[in-house]
């Protein structure tokens, strides 16, 4: 009986593939392009007219509210007072929330509902190096919104005629001051947006959370400054971010809402508020399914 003798039953072809051996740019860069996609993203770079509509409009507006004070005040001829520069986030505020509310979910919520945090966490990047990334993107975004008036209302006031450089200095320290406040206003308010963001994948109920947190504590908090007698309508103001925040404002700068001796109490739950909230959003990225 003839033995039947098999051949090869597979065979390798050569198409060309080689083994990377360039530079390899590691985590940081890998952060560092996180950040920048998210921050792009929150303004809609790189994406269709509908999604820079909102963030640009916010973004214009304001700066026109910056241009009005700017105008205002040099029709009126007056020198500023401390809130001419400290006010402009109260100003903004309700603006801010609308930002916040369509850009956070956009950040974060996006990503949960699609299931695209496996190909982040598939590469050198870490779980708490995605929540980081998310969290400079969107306090960097708000922070924007917040500087853009001012920075307008500086220009409006240096560029006048007749203006001095002791008058330039004393508007750059006003002006810094701003800058400085603004920032506090960014990052925290930032820090608890992006929280409530990445407690759901569906941006409606992200963007809803945000909005209903901000408006419904900010009356609750006034109406306790309202009616609350000395030391109860003083602490009143830790109820809602915004008056918190305006607690922080006077302690710090002394122009803000009335807080008599809690001013250390503001600053401290302000820190306890921002720390607790980024612990939180850290963590909530280290359990998350990916």
């Amino acid at each position: 009986m003839a033995r039947h003798e098999s051949g090869p039953t597979s065979v390798i072809h050569d198409i060309g593939y080689q083994r990377y051996e360039g530079v390899r740019l590691g985590r940081g860069h890998a952060v560092r392009s996180l950040y920048t996609a998210s921050l792009r993203s929150a303004f809609g770079l790189g994406r269709t007219a509908k999604f820079k509509f909102l963030p640009f409009g916010i973004l214009g507006l304001v700066t026109l509210i910056g241009g009005i004070f700017a105008l205002v005040r040099q029709l009126s001829g007056e020198p500023p007072g401390a809130t001419y520069y400290l006010g402009v986030p109260t100003t903004v505020g309700l603006l801010a929330v609308i930002f916040l509310a369509v850009v956070g979910p956009e950040m974060v919520s996006r990503d949960l509902g699609n299931r695209t945090l496996s190909l982040y966490f598939s590469r050198h990047i870490r779980r708490s190096d995605y929540a980081f990334a998310k969290l400079a993107a969107l306090v960097t975004a708000v922070f924007t919104v917040f500087v853009a008036p001012l920075l307008v209302m500086f220009l409006g006031a240096v560029l006048q005629s007749g203006i001095g450089m002791d008058d330039v200095w004393d508007e750059w320290q006003k002006f810094s001051a701003g800058v400085l406040n603004a920032g506090f206003h960014a990052i925290l308010l930032g820090a608890l947006s992006v929280l409530l963001a990445s407690l759901t994948g569906r941006r409606p109920f992200a963007a809803g959370g945000i909005v209903a947190v901000f408006l419904v504590s900010t009356p609750v908090a006034s109406a306790g400054m309202d009616i609350g007698d000395g030391a109860v309508g003083e602490l009143a103001g830790l109820f809602s971010p915004f008056s918190l925040l305006a607690g922080v404002q006077e302690w710090v700068f002394d122009e803000g809402i009335e807080v008599g001796r809690f001013g250390p109490l503001y600053g401290l739950a302000g820190l306890l508020l921002t720390a607790a909230c980024v612990g939180l959003f850290v963590q909530r990225y280290r359990r998350v399914a990916a």
